[in-house]
């Protein structure tokens, strides 16, 4: 699955910090209690909700190789509509595009 040009830049011109990043994200990965759907989607939650449109191709493709739906996809987006407003339709078209791509 593709990343974001952002991550790829940060790759490549700061694999230290990098390397340190993902090795962080991974632990945090383990040590969760929740199944990777539900990871997933929460993340998609806080992605939207924080408004980090640019990851959300690449984790609406990992929700749903792990079983999401397309529902529960716009769902996990707009959980955040109370807390934080209509920011958060922002992300429903980049999230609904990358889950109905042919590739999950």
């Amino acid at each position: 699955m593709q990343v974001s040009k952002a991550f790829l830049v940060f790759e490549e011109q700061a694999p230290e910090a990098q390397k340190a990043w993902m090795e962080a994200v991974q632990k945090l990965d383990a040590a969760s209690k929740l199944d990777k759907k539900t990871e997933e989607l929460a993340y998609i939650a806080v992605m939207a909700a924080v408004r980090l449109e640019s990851g959300l191709p690449f984790h609406v493709k990992m929700a749903k190789s792990h079983g999401a739906s397309r529902e529960e996809i716009i769902s996990s987006i707009l959980v955040g509509l109370p807390a934080v407003g209509n920011a958060v339709i922002q992300s429903l078209p980049i999230a609904l595009n990358a889950f109905d791509e042919e590739q999950a």
